[in-house]
């Protein structure tokens, strides 16, 4: 049997189950294309294995992501007798140092912003005062990076102050309710978009770059790393991420956990209404932008006293 096929078969199978299967099916058709169309199953050797599991460059991430995605796979066929064994590496590296959010505090939030308007040198692809709304956005909403920028006219009503995020991570449409401040922002943003003759049409991008098309991910990623080099923001831990532009959206997170520590805010009960303003399938998922930060940790500790010292007067 050949590769290309066993592989459709078993993506095939795997998706009749009701799963998206997204991320493994890139991998096992990036596979297919890396060992060959026309190898036979039999044929992929484990030296043809490994060296599409470790890329280029050091070990990372992906190549569990990756071995994930063929153990799968070579289970399938192993198991329909297509082949009699695996040609799986038997030693599995250690995964590399799990990637710490960096949290960024009001200042740098501020830096940022400002950063915006002034990072270019030369005129860019890119009008500052769309950039500064974006990341404005994308830490006052909690957004994910392509949720903000599908969206388009008619997703951003402002009359409402509503968002609709449509065809998200989970491919789910939701609402997502937009603070005054907020709102006066993206309305100001919005009229002088408008001002500079961006099309109104319904279906036009809301945030586009200077040729009128929507904005290309790799495009902002360079601008936002231009900032924070003007803005002075960078890691001066061990951590071999720099800041990045998702970490707005885990600081929306805690930023948010924080006000409901210094409010005295039930956070418990607030957790889920968080979840589901993030767009999380479950709760579990709102966990992973909690990170713990000095700020966070004093709150949840004067909480923790307060509590403890009326228990101590009850008794």
């Amino acid at each position: 049997m050949k590769l290309q096929i066993a592989v459709i078969q078993y993506l095939t199978y795997r998706k009749s189950l009701g799963e998206q299967f997204l991320t493994n099916d890139y991998y096992l058709r990036t596979f297919v294309l890396a060992i060959g169309q026309k190898k036979n199953l039999s044929d992929v050797q484990a030296k043809q294995v490994s060296t599409f599991l470790a890329g280029n460059g050091p070990i990372t991430s992906s190549w569990h992501a990756k071995y994930q995605a063929l153990y799968g796979f070579y289970r399938y066929v192993v198991s329909r007798g297509y082949i009699r064994t695996s040609p799986l590496p038997t030693t599995i590296p250690k995964r590399p140092q799990s990637l710490v959010p960096y949290i960024y505090d009001v200042k740098e939030l501020k830096a940022l912003l400002d950063g915006s308007l002034t990072y270019q040198k030369n005129r860019g692809r890119l009008e500052p005062y769309m950039v500064r709304m974006f990341l404005l956005l994308l830490f006052g909403a909690g957004l994910r990076f392509r949720e903000a920028i599908n969206l388009t006219m008619a997703d951003v009503n402002l009359s409402q102050a509503v968002l609709t995020i449509r065809e998200t991570k989970f491919r789910k449409t939701r609402l997502v309710p937009l603070g005054t401040q907020l709102t006066n922002s993206l309305f100001k943003y919005a009229l002088r978009r408008q001002q500079e003759g961006y099309s109104q049409n319904h279906d036009a991008p809301f945030f586009i770059g200077r040729n009128g098309e929507s904005i290309k991910k790799t495009t902002f990623q360079s601008a936002f790393r231009a900032i924070c080099k003007k803005a002075g923001i960078k890691r001066t831990d061990n951590t071999r991420y720099q800041p990045r532009i998702h970490d707005l959206r885990h600081s929306f997170a805690v930023h948010r956990l924080t006000e409901w520590y210094k409010e005295g805010s039930n956070v418990q009960e607030l957790l889920p209404a968080l979840s589901v303003f993030m767009g999380h399938a479950k709760l579990a998922g709102t966990s992973v932008y909690l990170t713990m930060t000095p700020t966070l940790l004093e709150e949840a500790g004067n909480r923790f006293q307060n509590y403890a010292f009326k228990e101590t007067l009850h008794d």
